[in-house]
Order: structure tokens, then C-alpha cells, then sequence
């Protein structure tokens, strides 16, 4: 199954246990997301964030809970995320941690794919239930 929506987003920093220096700056963000369309759901999670002296290079992991609503059926699951940034062109590998589910959605599995327009948030959502 195949589904796609709009999201919002919102990070906040949160301390970081590793100091960033001259060449690296490392940060610790709060994510705390709203999924609309067949995925009405919100979700809670922590990313780690890498920039590097590099323009344009940079690397981030992320863990998120997702509660909510999936085409009707209500759970949850964890996504986890592995991103970087080579000199300006992105990789994204975002994808439902296996046997994350709770409750209708135990046996979740899929991969989700982000894109950014004109500032607004959207989701793909590949999955099989």
C-alpha cells in the first residue's frame, strides 16, 4: 500500500553531551510532528546532527514514535532515520522499525520518503500490514 500527506514539524535543541568545535558542529533536537491525510497521527522523537566545514556535507540519525491512525487502523510504530548531505546532494534512508507495531499495526513494515516545497512537508508512506 502506498499513501501520501502533508506534515508538520517542529525541532527544538535540546543539550548535547559532545562538544562541537572549529570544524564540526553537533546538535540534539526534540521532533515533534503532526501527519495528516491517510496517516493522522503525531509523533515524538530525537534527532543527532552533524555539519561539517564541508558546505553542503553534513549527517543526521533520528528515532521517532509515531501514535495514531494508519488508513483507519490505530497504533503505533517507530521510524528510524539515517540522512547525509555529500557537498549538497541528499540521501534519505527512513523506514519502520521492524516489529515496532502496537496494537492494529503489529507487523508494520515500510519505508518513507520526505520532500520540502516551497517550505511545506510532505510524506510518502510505503507499506505492507
Amino acid at each position: 500500500m502506498k499513501i501520501s500527506g502533508k506534515f508538520d514539524v517542529k525541532l527544538s535543541p535540546l543539550d548535547f553531551s559532545v562538544p562541537s568545535d572549529d570544524k564540526t558542529k553537533l546538535a540534539r533536537m526534540s521532533i515533534d510532528k503532526t501527519f495528516y491525510g491517510e496517516l493522522n497521527a503525531g509523533s515524538k522523537g530525537e534527532m543527532l546532527s552533524i555539519l561539517t566545514s564541508v558546505k553542503g556535507s553534513a549527517g543526521y540519525v533520528a528515532i521517532e514514535k509515531v501514535s495514531g491512525t494508519l488508513s483507519g487502523k490505530n497504533g503505533s510504530f517507530v521510524l528510524q532515520h539515517f540522512g547525509a548531505m555529500d557537498k549538497g546532494e541528499n540521501s534519505l534512508k527512513l523506514e519502520v522499525v521492524p516489529d515496532s507495531g502496537t496494537d492494529e499495526l503489529v507487523g508494520l513494515s515500510g519505508k518513507m520518503k520526505i520532500k520540502i516545497e516551497e517550505g511545506q512537508h510532505f510524506y510518502e508512506l510505503e507499506y505492507d500490514l
